[in-house]
């Protein structure tokens, strides 16, 4: 109580502690432009943020809109630009409508908690994304988590609702482990049930399906009225801002009643611009799907990890703090690679978390080869070690 009294923050000192000696405190780190840095740690699946397209996109939509959107969508933050992007988005994957947001994350919320709410159920993959774990969280929904991939316990779940509407919430491509959902069986059982699928194909876009159109696409199910897709522009599309590609019906509604859209300012021109960019460079290098997967399969028989299905390729290390230091180590020799700690992922499996660029050269490939055999060596004989 005294604590409290004489600092009411305190509290925090006593959690950075507990975060310090579990492995888990985090920290940001500058990079500059040029970092000198192979990287096998962003997300930007197809190397085009560095094209001059893109960029050249970018500049143009800031020179003809602003450096700003201005205001919220229904105010004075549409442009032209941003419905020409909603109409490209949805042709290319294959669906009726698209809505533009201000990021993945806050399309994800903003589509759960307008389809759902009181009086609904949502079932939600125990592997979906943090923004769908928010989403659920404030939906107002009954809210129930089916185990991973587990088709069978959300087929149960769904039939003994006793609600009217229900949602189930997945990833297509999961962001961790980078395994995929098996959408199509979950398709299946939504609609026998009566329920709407929503699929984040955050990590599917511009990588999984013809020319990179998403797994959905892939799968036959794009354009299916009972089924929503949400993606980020900032990750195969080199950008920053999110969608909804769904029904005409949906789109109307999230206008009316998604509050991340209709509170939040549009998203900025610059990179309206640059994902329009992106988008008509996978149009005309649609190969570009191909060479990214390529190159995750070489990582994984470089990491002795399983064959991915995406970009994304996981290697367990186990203990937080051990992560860590091996992801430091990736770093000492020139390899920035992402480590994902609790609770981004359960007690006991922290990883390096290496995600592939379509992009990287022969030569990168070997440094990579050189620095991951040595790093992963010596991290699994430390995991093997006796304690």
């Amino acid at each position: 109580m005294l604590l409290a009294v004489n600092d009411p923050l305190g509290w925090l000192d006593v959690r950075a502690g507990e975060r310090v000696r579990a492995g888990l405190r985090r920290e940001l780190r500058a990079r500059g432009p040029v970092t000198g840095m192979i990287d096998l740690a962003s997300n930007d699946y197809l190397g085009l943020s560095r094209r001059a397209e893109v960029a050249e996109g970018a500049i143009e939509a800031v020179r003809k809109w602003g450096t700003g959107s201005t205001g919220s969508r229904l105010v004075t933050g549409t442009t032209l630009e941003h419905e020409e992007l909603e109409a490209e988005l949805a042709e290319f994957v294959g669906a009726r409508a698209g809505l533009v947001f201000a990021s993945g994350y806050a399309a994800n919320l903003g589509v759960v908690t307008a389809l759902s709410g009181r009086g609904s159920l949502v079932v939600s993959d125990a592997g979906s994304h943090a923004s769908l774990v928010d989403a659920c969280r404030l939906s107002r929904a009954r809210v129930e988590i089916a185990p991973h991939c587990d088709v069978e316990a959300v087929d149960r779940l769904l039939a003994e609702r006793t609600e009217e509407r229900a949602l189930v919430i997945t990833d297509s491509v999961f962001s961790a482990d980078g395994d995929l959902a098996p959408l199509t069986e979950l398709h299946r059982v939504a609609r026998a049930r009566g329920a709407v699928l929503v699929v984040d194909e955050a990590h599917g876009l511009g990588v999984r399906g013809t020319g990179g159109r998403g797994l959905v696409h892939e799968l036959g199910l794009a354009g299916q009225p009972d089924l929503v897709i949400t993606a980020t522009l900032s990750k195969a599309l080199a950008a920053q801002g999110g969608v909804v590609l769904a029904d005409e019906r949906v789109r109307a509604h999230l206008i009316d009643s998604a509050r991340t859209f209709i509170f939040d300012t549009g998203l900025a021109p610059a990179a309206v611009g640059a994902a329009r960019a992106a988008l008509r460079l996978l149009r005309r290098e649609p190969e570009m799907a191909i060479r990214v997967r390529t190159r995750a399969a070489e990582i994984a028989r470089i990491s002795q990890v399983p064959q991915p299905d995406s970009a994304v390729v996981s290697v367990v290390i186990g203990e937080a703090q051990r992560a860590y230091d091996a992801a430091q180590a990736c770093r000492a020799r020139g390899l920035s690679v992402g480590c994902f700690r609790p609770p981004s992922v359960p007690e006991g499996t922290s990883r390096l978390r290496l995600t592939a660029r379509a992009d990287l050269t022969d030569a990168e490939m070997a440094t990579i080869a050189t620095v991951l055999t040595e790093v992963l060596a010596d991290a699994r004989r430390a995991e093997a070690a006796p304690a």
